[in-house]
């Protein structure tokens, strides 16, 4: 890592409090231990079968909103529509909250909460990664999408400028099980693989409405668009976007910035 060529800057830093529900753009954000995000999904919501609650169980996830105050420990929830909004302070007021979601979701609902997260690939728990170049890009492939509606629906956790679509493409092995190392301002990040999407995406995030054979045409499109660097042996399928990511233990505490430059070997 002592030779490094700066590739592009952060745009964005965006968290989830709770999983599956509205994130949170931030200046700055720490790694937390085990390497994800401090406060990155580190709420989330359990059915009564100990499944969790989100866009791919339920479609009603996208039609509630959720507003945060992280000094204050805040989640304030609205409905489209409903001039009425309630807040909840987590944890003091979790049974407060549960009963609400309950409610609104029409089965029991449990909040629970983890300091480390609730991540979705936990062999590869860091910050998901993508390109601005590369949501713009998707938007092209599906007519009225806007940058702020693909954010949504990919929920990447950093975004980063000043490159070519796809270009997080060169931050994964052609190897699985191989590592591509990259530095992002101080901390050292590990490239695992480009992450496989579920029915999520192809729903507006604001009101669950389905773009018709999304998949389909998302994935012909990946594939007729996958750039010289992009490892081919790594995609089975090209219903895939965004890398996944591992911080090793000797990064965890430091602290990420919008801004920050983004380097490879």
């Amino acid at each position: 890592m002592s030779s490094l060529l700066v590739q592009g800057r952060v745009a964005l830093i965006r968290i989830h409090p709770i999983k599956a529900l509205d994130p949170v753009s931030l200046p700055a954000c720490r790694i937390a231990t085990r390497g994800g995000l401090a406060g990155d999904r580190v709420w989330a919501m359990y059915d009564a079968e100990g499944r969790w609650i989100n866009g791919k169980r339920s479609a009603a996830v996208h039609n509630l909103r959720a507003g945060y105050d992280l000094a204050a420990g805040t989640v304030t929830f609205s409905l489209p529509g409903s001039a009425a909004a309630v807040t909840f302070r987590l944890p003091g007021e979790v049974a407060r909250a549960e009963a609400w979601l309950s409610e609104y979701f029409g089965q029991r609902v449990a909040l629970r909460h983890n300091l480390q997260g609730f991540p979705d690939d936990t062999n590869a728990p860091g910050p998901t990664v993508i390109s601005t170049a590369t949501l713009e890009t998707v938007c092209g492939w599906f007519p009225g999408m806007t940058l702020a509606s693909a954010r949504e629906r990919f929920r990447a956790s950093l975004e980063i400028s000043g490159v070519p679509p796809f270009w997080e493409d060169r931050l994964f092995a052609a190897t699985a099980g191989e590592t591509v190392p990259f530095r992002i301002g101080e901390v050292l990040f590990a490239g695992v693989n480009p992450c496989a999407r579920c029915v999520v995406p192809s729903r507006d995030p604001r009101t669950g409405e389905v773009i018709p054979s999304f998949t389909a045409r998302f994935t012909a499109a990946r594939q007729a668009n996958v750039p010289p660097w992009s490892p081919a042996a790594r995609f089975d399928h090209y219903f895939r976007l965004a890398v996944n990511t591992r911080i090793p233990a000797s990064e965890w505490g430091k602290t990420l910035r919008a801004g920050d430059a983004v380097a490879l070997p």
